[in-house]
């Protein structure tokens, strides 16, 4: 049977060797119970590794400059791990107590639960007595709130803020201040998307027909098919422009009606989008249609068009004036933050899906306006006995 000596043993001996000299080695040897020649092999590794020798199975031998080494990687490795755990950590300890825990439990087959502890700053006794416990009513209406909340904003393409994102709230059955979903957002990073400035399209360099603007910035009505406003926009894609042409129902903001063409023609834009308009909501009585100047509202074409109608009244804004029409241009820079910014150019039978399901399924059905008092379109419609 092959003896084993601890380390502090093979030092001794070492030791003991220096002293007395290299001719006592046999002697040493004899008196110590060491099984011949290993006296030797001792000082040998002694010689080489110094305080690196007899370090075990399964560790390395290592001389005391690569100790050095070996001991600045692993500090350079800690580093590294409790940097990684404050990127990922970080967020969940401003959310709290149970964010925090939740960060743990999730992150465990990945980091030690010690240094996790030790790097976010909690107690490991705190810890394991809280992972006993069970979550208290509030502590778990905390949690399905703040996951209601991170839902409702992705849902509604990251642009609704506090006060849409608590009537939301309201609706689903949460009672909850503004301000307290504020606080929440804020724990959350949540940060809606932020509108660019709308660039009009309009060409009302002509000589075609012009209008008054009997509309005057009115954009308030009593009654649907009263006021329609209308407007056109471009969208780029992967070849090329197409044109978004809108008509708007000031009573309750529905698009009505609307065309997506790859020309800026009168046949192309206004005319199939009024062709909707009036097929989707019935004039009965007096409606004012307003829009800009543009060429595809004065020409011809669109103006007999409009004129087969009896009860339309055509409005213009004045030139250069584009609050004159500030209901459409707002409609336009809701539509490209919450469908085109941050998005990859899209090939036009792509954007021309994209669109339909914008504003048919999107904003005309689900999206909360502030103007109905954070109520959707079709909730308002259904109050107001509209069809």
């Amino acid at each position: 049977m092959i003896k084993k000596y601890d380390r502090a043993f093979k030092e001794y001996a070492v030791k003991l060797s220096y002293e007395r000299g290299k001719g006592q080695i046999v002697v040493i040897e004899r008196e110590l119970g060491i099984t011949p020649s290993c006296l030797n092999r001792w000082r040998q590794d002694f010689e080489k590794y110094g305080t690196g020798s007899f370090c075990g199975t399964g560790y390395l031998k290592l001389t005391p400059n690569q100790s050095v080494i070996t001991e600045l990687e692993n500090k350079i490795k800690d580093s590294e791990v409790a940097l990684e755990i404050l990127k990922r950590g970080t967020g969940s300890v401003t959310q709290g107590k149970i964010a925090t825990k939740q960060f743990i439990e999730e992150n465990k087959g990945k980091f030690s639960i010690l240094k996790m502890c030790t790097v976010l700053g909690v107690s490991r006794t705190t810890y394991y007595r809280r992972k006993k416990q069970e979550l208290s009513d509030t502590e778990s209406r905390i949690i399905l709130l703040k996951q209601e909340i991170v839902s409702i904003f992705n849902e509604h393409k990251q642009t609704y803020g506090c006060r849409k994102i608590t009537k939301e709230l309201h609706k689903r059955g949460f009672k909850i201040q503004s301000a307290q979903v504020t606080s929440y957002m804020r724990m959350l990073g949540l940060r809606c998307k932020t509108k660019r400035k709308y660039k009009p399209t309009t060409d009302s360099n002509h000589n075609h027909y012009t209008f008054p603007n009997v509309l005057n910035r009115q954009f308030t009505v009593d009654a649907p098919a009263k006021a329609w406003v209308s407007d056109i926009t471009y969208i780029q894609t992967v070849r090329g422009f197409v044109y978004l042409t809108i008509i708007m129902d000031l009573f309750d903001r529905k698009i009505i009606g609307w065309n997506l063409s790859n020309g800026m023609t009168t046949k192309e834009t206004t005319l199939p989008a009024w062709e909707m308009a009036v097929k989707n909501r019935k004039i009965t009585k007096d409606l004012i249609f307003h829009s800009d100047k543009g060429v595809q509202y004065a020409n011809k074409i669109f103006c007999k068009a409009l004129n087969a109608h009896k009860f339309v009244r055509q409005s213009m804004s004045r030139k250069q004036n584009h609050n004159d029409n500030a209901v459409c241009e707002s409609f336009f820079r809701s539509f490209k933050l919450e469908l085109l910014n941050g998005s990859t150019l899209m090939a036009r039978k792509q954007m021309k899906a994209e669109v339909d399901d914008y504003i048919e399924n999107w904003y005309n059905k689900k999206r909360r306006h502030s103007f109905l008092g954070y109520k959707t379109i079709e909730e308002f419609d259904r109050i107001n006995n509209v069809i």
